[in-house]
């Protein structure tokens, strides 16, 4: 390993207390997307403590910004997320109990993903300058992943320009650096107006919105058997109404659209919104359609799959006590053999059938994904087709946790979720310094970046006058 390399690494394990009690801190926080207010200041104070030029506020977001050390190129980039979810408060213990009843949780550890791409910055920034390594690193804080996808408000306002490659980790529950897409999405909210009346004694005077939104619901139902089978459409009724006496005059209903490619997104999207105006004359409400955000597919990289994993294996993985892997055993003693089972298969993983019985993965694979289309969604696919980008998974709760569950909300405060947190900053300092140092490695991560976008350009699926949804929360 270069000499570049073994001072980044050495300076977060020097530093892994540090780290560990960020991530823990916005752990505590768990603040809803564009909402982030303590963590996001939390993360760019840190990055200022060590000489980073930090711009907050970007792309018309309190909670996003970026952190600049060093001149010119390359230009490498790393990003970290800190948003919570609803709902998913949780003590730090093996068994579901909520801190505060109703209260948000980090269910998807993206207080972890926040202080790894934080401290793998960092340690970049010290390597660099101590070996003197011409170049620039950058952090990107990025709010709302979950909600409101603040990644594509900051593509589209030039924050990613100019950036040669992008590093993200993200928890999961195995360390592999995968080169499967994801889904590209349309979010999108239908509010119906029309009229009250007595539901009983004046039926006939009203105009039901709650009508409206079920004949949509129904509508789009029927849509499933006449698109690709690979798309998705999954809604929720946010509002129908107050009490069955009254017809309500307010409904809404919130959509989210998916398909493997942006341009199939589109095509649903116009037919879905043909069934709402359909609902709307049927019922003679009034229809608001309100578009929060679309994102793209994401585009893989060979080339920084195999840097990365490279790394994770001369780095190597996080080993575990007796007594973490019982806690571990613990905190999914209520996922049943069968479920697991499914999830492993699900992951088309070869060999899945080993891993029934393993708790923690301390494997490194190849990954096994080329080709796959995976069932989420995320906001770096806009990034990946700005730039070439690798968000690679390392092992922070045990096999078979279900996503965005109360599980992956404990396991990010416990030590398993510290080592993972650490390993994973290691892996993204060292595979930066990669990127930074070798202009063949970048110039082969953009080679295969345009054989895989085809020359497709990059079209931002928002609306030119939209500005990001930061009060989405407050409705």
């Amino acid at each position: 390993m270069v000499e570049a390399k073994k001072t980044a690494i050495n300076w977060v394990e020097e530093n892994k207390d540090r780290i560990i009690e960020i991530s823990d801190e916005v752990w505590d926080y768990a603040e809803l997307g564009f909402k982030e207010f303590k963590s996001a200041k939390l993360l760019a104070d840190e990055l200022k403590k060590h000489g980073f030029k930090v711009e907050e506020g970007v792309g018309d977001m309190p909670t996003a910004f970026v952190g600049t050390w060093g001149s010119g190129k390359p230009v490498i980039g790393v990003m970290g997320e800190y948003d919570a979810l609803p709902g998913l408060s949780q003590k730090k213990q093996p068994t579901q109990e909520p801190l505060i009843p109703g209260a948000p949780g980090q269910g998807c550890g993206h207080n972890i993903h926040g202080a790894s791409g934080l401290a793998g910055a960092i340690a970049i920034r010290y390597a660099m300058e101590k070996h003197n390594l011409k170049g620039t690193v950058k952090f990107f804080g990025t709010p709302a992943e979950e909600s409101g996808s603040g990644k594509v408000w900051m593509v589209r306002a030039g924050v990613f320009d100019g950036v040669e490659a992008v590093l993200s980790h993200h928890p999961g529950g195995a360390n592999v650096a995968g080169l499967s897409s994801s889904l590209a999405n349309n979010s999108v909210k239908f509010h119906y107006r029309g009229k009250t009346a007595h539901a009983a004694g004046s039926p006939e005077q009203g105009r039901s919105a709650l009508d409206a939104i079920e004949l949509m619901n129904v509508g789009v139902n029927f849509l499933r058997e006449h698109i690709i089978e690979d798309a998705r459409i999954h809604y929720v009724i946010e509002e129908g109404g107050g009490q069955p006496n009254v017809v309500p005059d307010y409904a809404r209903s919130w959509y989210l659209v998916r398909a493997p490619e942006r341009d199939q997104v589109d095509h649903i999207y116009k037919r879905v919104l043909k069934i709402a105006e359909g609902a709307a004359m049927m019922t003679e409400t009034e229809l608001e359609v309100e578009f929060i955000k679309g994102i793209y597919n994401k585009v893989p990289s060979k080339v920084l799959s195999e840097v990365v994993t490279k790394n994770m294996r001369e780095i190597g993985p996080p080993e575990y006590t007796k007594e973490e892997l019982e806690w571990a055993k613990k905190l999914t003693s209520t996922v049943s053999r069968e479920a697991k089972t499914d999830m492993l298969r699900k992951s088309k993983r070869p060999g899945w059938e080993k891993f029934i019985d393993v708790v923690m993965d301390t494997t490194v694979p190849d990954p096994w994904n080329e080709g796959e289309v995976g069932a989420g969604s995320t906001d770096v696919s806009d990034v990946s087709w700005k730039a070439p980008t690798m968000e690679f998974s390392t092992a922070t709760w045990p096999l078979g946790t279900p996503g965005h569950s109360w599980m992956n909300v404990a396991g990010g405060a416990y030590s398993i979720g510290h080592k993972s947190l650490i390993f994973a900053s290691k892996v993204i300092a060292a595979s930066g310094l990669d990127m930074l140092m070798h202009e063949k490695l970048r110039e082969a991560a953009w080679k295969e970046h345009g054989e895989r976008t085809l020359g497709k350009e990059y079209k931002t699926p928002i609306p030119a006058d939209m500005k990001p949804p930061i009060d989405m929360w407050d409705k």
